[in-house]
């Protein structure tokens, strides 16, 4: 059953299209027209929304913009949801995603996921999961043995056993690593070994945590500023209560206020608010005598503070601008001085500890080579059926592994598909007897063998079966409409036999009638005669009475 559906697509001035918005079915879609009829532009479109960098030369001549838009509903949005969290981009509504890009021919460009900014990368890495498309050069992609090792893990469902060997492998990767480094280890002259002591012995003089050095440079910062702070201070106690300060002067105003308030009682208050200013400005000069208690700094005190701010400003200039950087290079230190005492050892350890690594990433290697052996016999059979299908009655295709003197990313094997299209033959590897019909044939099975266990589920085939003798071109339709039983599926031909098995039939015409070509886009599944005649174009003549009888005949097939 169909895991996502794009549901609709308008295109607005893209090459030689006006504006086209079309509305999507579930399953088979074919897009059929004359050769040159603009067949590509669908594909161009769904391009630019996975993601495709754009040129301006796609804009259609006369228009200000390019405009594309696409509406996908899933299912089980849950995948898509994760990466829309991940690039901060709003989630689906109801299953439903928006893309949205426009390429203005003065502006730039603006593209949008879900009614939000985002950046072209976000639009290829949404395009990832939902759309995989496949072109003519698409079956010459099994000659990569690459490719084939990815189909045959896919069909295996190897996924698992891969990741858990590539982490054995990595682990095994960084025990090497350490085993080399050791090994060219050469011992430190004694100038070096001073050095490194003297450096170390710097560093963990001091107090290296971050509230420490915190502290260190507030008051460093501190005493630097203390002889202005001394100054004003010590201004600040004797103009309050020096010999000329207020305090002296304050007295008298405290007596006149007083004896103010006996003759007029009245002003009783303004006494009392006197007297409290009194001791308010007492406090004052006593906190302010304090304060210059504490500034008077012992020497030893300031110069042990100069020295510790100097290594440490010293340490950050010479090992890195901050604290990470200093703490990392003392580890360094550390580990130098002590495989010094002790490189034979520290080389014995990490030898061993290789070879674990070593033997780990060895069985998980050799299980995940027994589960691609039996995924190859059972792939080789199902996939050389198929074949047969397709016009190779008497072919055989085989599935090889190749053992590997060394572990790499992928594991201890190789793998190598082998196909002889002919009986009495010997089945040789693609690169060396396939033909690019073979080879469209042999792309084509195992697509239909792998279509449930793809992710990606809308495939657009762009004439894939262009290489394709027609006589096996009804075949051809029914894998694609196979293929479309779990996945959305959009496929540009030339073939009858294929279009003819589409649930749903797009024609491209290019109109030159005028003095400007236009290119148009319609349904016509709903139109039966209109679907008949272009089979019948597609057959040789879409007027001759054999043609439309022949084109009634495949539409009646594949009901």
């Amino acid at each position: 059953m169909t895991r996502i559906m794009l549901q609709s697509l308008r295109v607005r001035n893209l090459a030689l299209l006006e504006e086209v918005e079309l509305e999507f079915e579930a399953g088979f879609t074919a897009v059929t027209g004359e050769t040159g009829a603009g067949k590509s532009i669908l594909l161009g479109a769904l391009s630019l929304l996975a993601g495709q960098r754009a040129d301006k030369t796609m804009i259609r001549q006369g228009a200000d913009a390019l405009e594309v838009e696409a509406s996908l509903y899933f299912a089980d949005s849950a995948r898509v949801d994760a990466l829309l969290d991940e690039l901060a981009l709003p989630r689906c509504e109801e299953g439903v995603l928006i893309l949205r890009r426009s390429l203005p021919r003065e502006k730039a460009p603006k593209i949008s996921v879900n009614g939000s900014l985002a950046t072209l990368a976000a639009l290829a890495q949404l395009g990832e999961l939902w759309v995989d498309f496949h072109g003519p050069s698409e079956p010459r992609r099994l000659l990569k043995p690459g490719c084939q090792l990815e189909l045959l893990d896919l069909y295996g469902r190897c996924a698992p056993a891969l990741e858990s060997y590539q982490a054995r492998y990595r682990e095994w990767l960084a025990a090497e690593a350490a085993v080399a480094r050791l090994q060219n280890e050469t011992r430190l002259a004694p100038a070096q070994l001073e050095y490194l002591q003297a450096q170390l012995a710097r560093m963990e003089a001091l107090d290296l945590s971050e509230d420490a050095l915190a502290a260190l440079e507030r008051d460093f910062t501190r005493m630097s500023q203390v002889q202005a702070l001394t100054e004003l201070a010590a201004r600040l106690v004797e103009g309050l209560a020096g010999e000329e300060g207020i305090e002296s002067r304050l007295a008298q105003v405290q007596g006149d206020a007083r004896r103010l308030g006996e003759l007029d009682p009245a002003s009783a208050p303004l006494a009392e608010r006197v007297s409290s200013a009194g001791l308010e400005l007492a406090d004052v000069a006593s906190e302010a005598r304090a304060l210059l208690e504490t500034l008077q700094i012992d020497p030893q005190e300031v110069a042990t503070l100069e020295e510790n701010m100097s290594a440490w400003m010293e340490l950050k200039r010479r090992h890195g601008g901050d604290l990470a950087a200093v703490l990392a290079a003392r580890e360094e230190m550390r580990r130098q001085l002590d495989e010094q005492g002790d490189i034979e050892g520290a080389l014995l350890r990490a030898e061993k500890a290789s070879a674990a690594a070593l033997r780990e990433a060895q069985a998980a290697a050799a299980a995940l080579r027994a589960q691609r052996e039996k995924a190859a016999t059972a792939l080789a059979s199902v996939a050389g059926q198929a074949i047969a299908q397709l016009g190779f009655a008497k072919s055989e295709f085989q599935i090889r592994l190749v053992p590997q003197e060394r572990l790499g990313p992928q594991g201890d094997c190789a793998v190598e598909f082998l196909f002889s299209p002919n009986v009495g033959e010997d089945a040789l590897p693609l690169n060396r007897i396939a033909s690019s019909g073979e080879l469209a044939r042999v792309m084509l099975a195992l697509k239909t063998l792998l279509a449930d266990l793809d992710r990606v589920p809308l495939l657009v085939f762009d004439e894939i079966d262009a290489n394709v003798g027609g006589e096996i071109g009804s075949i051809v339709g029914q894998k694609m409409a196979q293929i479309a039983r779990s996945h959305q599926v959009l496929c540009l031909t030339h073939f009858p036999q294929v279009a003819a098995q589409a649930r749903c039939h797009l024609l491209v015409e290019k109109d030159q009638s005028q003095s400007r070509a236009v290119v148009t886009i319609r349904p016509i599944e709903a139109e039966r005669s209109a679907r008949l005649g272009e089979l019948a174009r597609m057959l040789g003549d879409r007027n001759a009475a054999s043609a439309l009888a022949h084109a009634e005949e495949l539409l009646g097939e594949a009901l």
